[in-house]
């Protein structure tokens, strides 16, 4: 498979499909002949109010076109997806997908690699003040990795001091210029060719705290299932920052209950704790330059700004099995602040672009090239929404309530309160009240067009970090 480089245009080409569906959308609603008006209808609420109503409905072929744009798009990349992990577990081509289920089941059959070591690798650029918190909740796994290595990339404060606080080692980089990707790639140089088939390397954010059965829950996964590859942790926001961190809480729930409905079928094998068979890293880094972008040996693409969503690609392309088991749960930051998320889900959206611009259209990559035109269908969609009520409040002189909407409303609301049911009741109180969700799903829009017009103008992306404030640490557990 050659690697296909879609580069700038890969924004014209999402922006381009997204709105074309939108006016496939909107030339069925316009083509329909408009009803004679209804006569406005007055109502009492509670013998004391008066309101006006009216029972007007969309046509049936609007509402028809509707649903079947949605069924047809849904359905059919539910379908591509199934067609294409099928034909992946069942490849037999070592050339194309030398990490298939059935390639490595009939390679491992009969072979005994030892029990699953795991070693946890934690990248690391000044993370003094949450580092302490990682490593308590590594140590104190139920299963305890067998090593820890810090990764320090060019930290000026005191990060190598609390790793070497709490008995772990340290790798500092040298001469890395290429993030945290970059460190990365000269540990794992180092370590993956000690490592046997069935060694197990783990990344995890230094401002990650893992669930206490995290480990447990991935060795068991590994030792039952030669095939499997990676395992991915479900995310969950950490307490903190008012409304705008609760926002970001909801989201995360959402996304963990939705990969639960998917029996952890996972989109991207999350940066903030994710683990890897070191035969899937070899295979990578192997496979980097030919059938892979990257150079040759590295493990991680130094040019892909969102790594752990690129490594995610590449393991598929490969052929690998790889899931989020509901039992691997990680707690990770939140932004404090709308600039700190501003910049963190443009480099997410910008990352996302490139990568599937990099890998170009391939059956593994046509779940995320969906994705893509999905939010961007919904960019626009969500934007018309708003702009039709805005000018509908400027243009009548009275409030007209109508019972279909008002139904369609209340069900969205429902979906919005249960899908968040389990974050406890600030969750639910912020998703009741629909609006702020909107506005912050307003906000991520913004992003989203943000990252199509910067990669389409060839502007360059950035990193972003964000400085915690240093609080007391806690207790170590050696």
């Amino acid at each position: 498979m050659g690697v296909k480089i879609y580069s700038r245009s890969v924004g014209l080409l999402v922006a381009a499909t997204a709105a074309g569906a939108a006016i496939l959308l909107w030339v069925a609603v316009a083509s329909d002949e408009p009803a004679a008006g209804r006569t406005v209808d007055e109502g009492l609420l509670l013998g004391m109010w008066t309101y006006l109503y009216a029972l007007d409905i969309p046509a049936p072929r609007v509402l028809l076109a509707a649903v079947a744009l949605a069924i047809f798009f849904a359905a059919g990349v539910a379908l591509i997806e199934r067609r294409v992990t099928n034909k992946s577990r069942r490849s037999s081509d070592y050339r194309t997908a030398p990490l298939a289920p059935k390639i490595v089941m009939a390679a491992t059959r009969g072979v005994f690699a030892g029990p699953v070591a795991i070693t946890v690798l934690i990248p690391a650029h000044n993370e003094e003040a949450s580092l302490p918190a990682t490593l308590c909740s590594l140590l104190s796994q139920s299963h305890r990795p067998g090593r820890i290595i810090l990764v320090a990339d060019n930290c000026t404060d005191g990060t190598v001091a609390v790793a070497l606080e709490h008995g772990v080692e340290v790798h500092e980089s040298a001469g890395n210029t290429k993030k945290k990707a970059g460190a990365l790639n000269q540990v794992l140089a180092r370590i993956l060719p000690d490592q046997g088939d069935n060694d197990i390397i783990m990344i995890v954010d230094a401002d990650t705290t893992l669930d206490a059965g995290f480990l447990e829950t991935g060795v068991a996964r590994f030792t039952s299932d030669r095939a499997l590859m990676a395992v991915g942790g479900l995310f969950y926001g950490e307490p903190g920052s008012g409304i705008l961190g609760q926002m970001q809480r909801n989201e995360y729930v959402r996304y963990s209950a939705q990969i639960k409905r998917r029996r952890g079928m996972v989109f991207v094998l999350t940066g903030t704790a994710s683990m890897f068979r070191s035969r899937a890293l070899r295979a990578v880094a192997s496979n980097r330059g030919s059938a892979l972008p990257g150079h040759n040996g590295d493990v991680y693409d130094t040019q892909a700004l969102t790594e752990d969503n690129e490594l995610t690609i590449a393991l598929k392309s490969l052929g690998a099995l790889i899931i989020s088991p509901s039992e691997c749960t990680v707690v990770t930051e939140v932004m404090p602040t709308l600039r700190s998320l501003w910049v963190q889900r443009l480099r997410w959206q910008r990352g996302a672009l490139e990568n599937i611009g990099a890998y170009g259209i391939t059956p593994s990559t046509l779940r995320y090239w969906a994705q893509q035109l999905g939010i961007g269908y919904s960019v626009i969609a969500l934007s018309a929404f708003l702009l039709l009520i805005v000018l509908t409040l400027l243009s009548v002189d009275g409030w007209v309530w109508f019972p279909f909407w008002l139904g369609i409303g209340t069900v969205f609301t429902v979906e919005r309160v249960v899908s968040v049911w389990k974050g406890g009741w600030a969750a639910r109180v912020l998703a009741v009240t629909v609006i702020p969700e909107l506005l912050f799903d307003m906000y991520l829009n913004a992003v989203y067009i943000k990252g199509i017009i910067d990669i389409t103008l060839g502007r360059q992306g950035s990193w972003g970090h964000v400085m915690q404030p240093i609080t007391e640490r806690p207790v170590v557990i050696t």
